[in-house]
């Protein structure tokens, strides 16, 4: 049976700005290129999520204008249902401004934009999208209110919520995050929401208790190049990157995502084997430039994989 996901999430045009460094404060520094693509965290996850053949719906907003335009038809390219995406008379399109280094980190700036004006009554309309998903994934690049409405549809439902707290945020909603399923933050996040900094799987165990103690079951802390750290009701363990020549990190997280939303179990007995999966796509995601054209199909996936053997 095809996996039925859901992203509530962000519609953003993405500048992307090629630099050396980042500039000091004060300092006036050339790019060595500049370029305009569809992006935002949510729909990088969607796209991520569709490319991995799971039947996609979004729920998110974009403004009357180019912008718009262009995420709905990168979004409809990949097969995403875009019927609950609204577009905004009055308000533009989000943005995003990303400082890429030469060493492939990056650096990022957020307007939100239409992604801001999302509201409860677009969750009701979007209600049939959310009831009838298997994953609901959502970040935080949209109102929190919307989010936990949004939660609170799903677990009503029996469907598996996905939260990913970025851009971090200390004003969680308890009862938000007793809605969610599985919270996937990196260690910066982690370290904001339970003021455990993450060094160390000694430091992420800490990080796994004190995320039950605020309501959330299920962690996985995403660690960049060295992997991605799991605990759940069925045991902990940490899954150990994949070794590239990193290019463009940008959506690297956000492949993760989107594939764990399509190759998790519900039970969540697989899910080393589903971090090892979305974590062999997150490295060819990174092996590219930009962030919509780098995210990999399930055939890609495979075919890496195919490759070690």
């Amino acid at each position: 049976m095809t996996r039925k996901v859901t992203v509530l999430g962000s519609l953003n045009a993405d500048t992307i700005m090629h630099i050396d460094r980042l500039p000091k404060q004060g300092e006036t520094m050339a790019m060595h290129d500049a370029t305009t693509a569809p992006g935002g965290k949510g729909a990088n996850q969607a796209i991520a999520a569709a490319r991995m053949d799971a039947a996609t719906t979004f729920v998110g907003a974009v403004g009357n204008d180019q912008n718009g335009q262009m995420l709905l038809d990168a979004m409809a390219t990949d097969n995403i249902d875009i019927v609950n995406i609204k577009t905004h008379q009055e308000i533009g399109t989000g943005s995003a401004f990303i400082m890429l280094e030469k060493d492939g980190n990056n650096t990022i700036l957020i307007h939100g934009g239409a992604n801001q004006s999302l509201s409860i009554e677009d969750i009701e309309s979007a209600k049939d999208a959310i009831i009838n998903c298997d994953v609901l994934v959502a970040q935080f690049e949209t109102p929190l209110a919307v989010t936990l409405k949004a939660f609170e549809l799903a677990k009503q439902n029996g469907v598996f919520t996905i939260l990913n707290p970025a851009p971090a945020k200390t004003d969680i909603q308890p009862e938000l995050l007793s809605l969610t399923d599985l919270i996937v933050p990196n260690e910066i996040e982690a370290e904001t929401i339970s003021g455990i900094a993450v060094t160390d799987e000694a430091s992420m165990a800490d990080n796994a208790r004190k995320f039950r103690e605020l309501g959330v079951p299920n962690l996985i802390i995403t660690v960049g190049a060295r992997g991605a750290y799991f605990s759940t009701v069925n045991g902990a363990g940490f899954v150990p990157a994949f070794k590239v020549n990193a290019i463009d990190t940008t959506a690297a997280g956000d492949t993760f995502i989107g594939t764990l939303a399509s190759q998790l179990k519900l039970d969540l007995s697989n899910i080393a084997e589903a971090i090892r999966f979305s974590n062999r796509a997150s490295s060819i995601t990174v092996q590219g430039a930009g962030a919509l054209p780098s995210i990999p199909k399930l055939a890609q996936v495979q075919a890496a994989f195919d490759a070690e053997a």
